[in-house]
């Protein structure tokens, strides 16, 4: 391969470190930034961002920090400069923009941000929905929002140019590192990237912050004038292999290992190796865990070693999943019989696998909670909406046991353990322990018995999700943001997907599993319970909406069309603007709410059953 090499850029991009009263860039040249004593340093460079016109318009800013709540809280301080610039067309537009922000979810986070906008401000993080973060995105680029605080997410693959680009933090926490470690040059470059928008700015600018003279010469030695660290290739890493090897022998590339192995010397990582018999070493050791978990045939008669992949290594290669995820997927499975009975006993001859005991659950749990309607009677037995109490006959699956079981896999990320876990998880584990699919580690394995209830947590984490557990619950029980549950609901959702596949496709696992998969990830998907599952699918309704309007009398997606207009309205606390979108998404012919008052006995109806939460979302699983 021959190298081509550009540094092309569609606009000029000045790059510097800010410290006293100017701004010092890369070319030699300054730009008189003054801050006042007690002034934030931030809050003046995109002052004067603002403030500097060019073709009639001020510039926009994008603040880069080290944490989420530094996101947050640098976006609530930088309301004070841009509030004040903003005119009367362009704050008409930010409250429209932070009532569908608002519509997004119900949740704090939802709320800050919509504060925050409203005033020309935004922050932006992994730990927001994916509709907050678009939103956001696409306001910053047409020039409503004047500023968003960001952590490095937004620096890669996210189209966001400013016209000035400030890091402010250009140290992160790092817990091997055991303290707070300076940011890659490649990262902060990325950043920097960011600055100037191609027909709108002229120029752009890329500003590091220095509080003192020794940290401005260290930042122009260490990122302004230092070249990006060298990109390395992590191919031979069993992880990334597994999946590039059984895709490379299942789509014909490689039918033999010769053949493989001359296609990966062609790769980036056998270009910058020195160990020529590294990466034969991980391709064997990946072959082998290939063809004992049945994804490839090996034929070694002849004088080059044969490789074709097996029907379910196919499948797994066109479900993209890490072959070490179906394994693990398929190995719970298995453990249930045909008949749902329990987990399994052992394998006959031809590999199929037969059961052995049924599980069942502790009755008593007081995480599971289950919903009446206001003024319905509670039913007799509480726990018959949750796990079979014991002595009764329970599902060969539930939802628990499958959340747990693609939690397991290293597709998934795992919730950390923190302190005062592990003992919590213990006990969980053992009350829970007929309902996992897979043998529980012994304690004494340190690492695999912390892996197995980390993966309980996450698990858990998805199981208060489908029983509609209100979302702040969730963030502040698992110190996660919403953007983090919905990430950990969309990977457990696709790997729920790709069970159900695998389940149809192999020998010895019943109609009855699959479609028990198939409900756990339907409940996932919407986060509601089965009896709202209609009601959720409808566009703009989700979890909480479908609860409220179900605690009205609203049960279906055809009692939406012929519901009484003002019970939809007072199910919908009045906000009338989200009541016609969901009805006009539920089909019906006039959605218009013109001179149409909310039914307070409705919006009574819909809050009546709400618990602490306050907004009619039941509490399952909760032990913290």
């Amino acid at each position: 391969a021959e190298l081509v090499e550009s540094d092309w850029r569609p606009i000029e991009l000045h790059t510097g470190v800010h410290f006293g009263n100017a701004i010092n860039f890369d070319d030699g040249s300054q730009r008189e930034v003054p801050v006042e004593r007690g002034e934030d340093q931030t809050a003046r460079l995109v002052a004067d961002a603002l403030d500097t016109e060019e073709d009639g318009q001020g510039g926009s800013s994008l603040v880069f920090v080290n944490s989420r709540r530094n996101a947050e809280s640098s976006a609530r301080k930088l309301t004070d400069v841009t509030g004040p610039r903003l005119t009367g067309d362009e704050r008409d537009r930010l409250r429209e923009l932070a009532e569908e922000i608002r519509g997004v979810s119900d949740t704090d986070t939802s709320e800050d941000l919509a504060d925050a906008v409203e005033e020309g401000s935004a922050f932006h993080h992994a730990g927001l929905a994916s509709e907050h973060r678009s939103l956001v995105e696409d306001a910053f680029r047409d020039r409503l929002i004047k500023c968003v605080s960001a952590t490095p997410t937004l620096a890669a693959g996210v189209n966001t140019p400013a016209r000035r680009v400030i890091v402010r933090d250009w140290r992160r926490y790092d817990g091997e590192f055991g303290g707070m470690k300076p940011l890659d040059v490649l990262e902060v470059h990325q950043m920097c990237g960011r600055a100037g928008r191609p027909g709108l700015d002229p120029y752009g600018e890329a500003v590091l912050l220095a509080n003192n003279a020794d940290t401005r010469e260290e930042l122009f030695e260490r990122y302004v004038w230092a070249e990006a660290e060298p990109v390395r290739s992590k191919l031979a890493a069993e992880p990334a292999l597994r999946t590039h090897v059984l895709a490379t022998v299942a789509s014909g590339f490689a039918a033999t290992r010769d053949g493989l192995l001359s296609f990966l010397d062609n790769t980036l990582y056998a270009t910058q190796t020195d160990d020529e018999g590294r990466l034969a070493a991980v391709t064997d050791t990946v072959l082998d865990y290939l063809e004992v978990n049945g994804f490839v045939e090996r034929d070694r008669d002849g004088g080059s070693e044969g490789l074709a992949a097996t029907g379910i290594g196919h499948t797994v290669s066109r479900l993209y999943l890490d072959p070490m995820s179906a394994a693990e997927i398929l190995d719970g499975l298995r453990t249930v019989a045909d008949d749902g009975s329990g987990p399994v006993g052992s394998a006959d001859a031809d590999g199929e696998f037969v059961a052995a005991h049924d599980p069942t659950a502790d009755a008593d749990d007081p995480g599971f909670t289950t919903y009446t309607r206001a003024g319905e009677d509670e039913p007799d037995d509480p726990a018959s909406e949750g796990p079979a109490s014991a002595g009764d006959a329970a599902p060969a699956v539930t939802p628990l046991g499958l959340y747990h079981l693609v939690s397991r896999t290293p597709d998934t990320y795992e919730l950390y353990l923190k302190s005062g876990d592990r003992e919590e998880y213990t006990e969980v584990c053992y009350e829970h322990e007929a309902e996992l699919l897979g043998d529980v580690p012994s304690e004494y394995e340190d690492v695999r018995f912390e892996d197995w209830l980390a993966a309980l947590k996450t698990g858990r984490l998805l199981e208060d999700w489908a029983n509609e557990v209100d979302e702040d619950r969730i963030a502040e029980r698992y110190g996660v943001g919403p953007g983090d549950i919905r990430g950990k609901v969309d990977t457990a959702e696709w790997l729920l997907r790709a069970a159900e596949t695998l389940a149809r496709d192999v020998k010895g696992i019943d109609g009855d599993t699959v479609v028990q998969v198939r409900e756990a990830r339907k409940r996932l998907e919407y986060g509601v319970r089965e009896e709202l599952l209609d009601l959720a699918g409808v566009r703009n309704v989700g979890r909480k909406r479908a609860r409220r309007l179900y605690e009205a009398g609203i049960e279906s997606r055809a009692d939406l069309r012929e519901a009484d207009k003002a019970v939809v309205l007072g199910a919908l606390r009045g906000r009338e603007r989200t009541a016609e979108r969901i009805l006009e998404n539920a089909g019906r012919e006039d959605p218009s709410l013109d001179g149409v008052d909310p039914d307070s006995s409705a919006s009574a109806a819909a809050t009546a059953g709400a618990d602490a939460d306050g907004d009619g979302q039941a509490s399952l699983g909760d032990f913290g």
